[in-house]
């Protein structure tokens, strides 16, 4: 019976061919595949990054009108100094994405309402400014 078996399935064996390995056309291809994959996704995932940092900057200025309005508040006869050490005491924080700091543009106000405006720019090039009566928009201060 043993012996019936190894017969089989020596017989099996020789009936079948063996295939090592893959051929260099087919490797090139797998690699020609993963390249153009590459090239879709790598200036997808730049533009994610770039709509990140902006959103960062467009962020840290609607929380700078915030605390510059508090510090308005409190100290209505002096204009603030942009920086965390000033207006870090009414919940201003700086993120990532500015290149060089904001820059507040206007007096401090001697009725209340009265004109100023932030600008930044991100670390993409982008330019946006908020002002005391409008949300954050794209370019330098009017």
């Amino acid at each position: 019976m043993l012996l019936r078996m190894n017969k089989a399935l020596n017989d099996r064996r020789k009936g079948l061919k063996r295939e090592e390995g893959f051929t260099l056309i087919e490797l090139l291809v797998v690699v020609i595949i993963i390249g153009i994959l590459a090239a879709i996704a790598i200036p997808i995932y730049i533009n994610v990054q770039n709509s990140a940092t902006d959103s960062s900057v467009k962020s840290d200025l609607a929380n700078a009108k915030i605390a510059v309005v508090a510090w308005f508040t409190d100290n209505p006869s002096t204009a603030p100094t942009l920086s965390t050490a000033s207006l870090g005491a009414y919940g201003y924080t700086e993120g990532d994405g500015l290149n060089g700091a904001m820059a507040f543009k206007g007096t401090a106000p001697a009725t209340p309402g009265a004109a100023f405006c932030i600008d930044a720019t991100s670390n993409t090039t982008n330019k946006f400014h908020v002002t005391d009566s409008e949300g954050v928009a794209s370019g330098a201060c009017p």
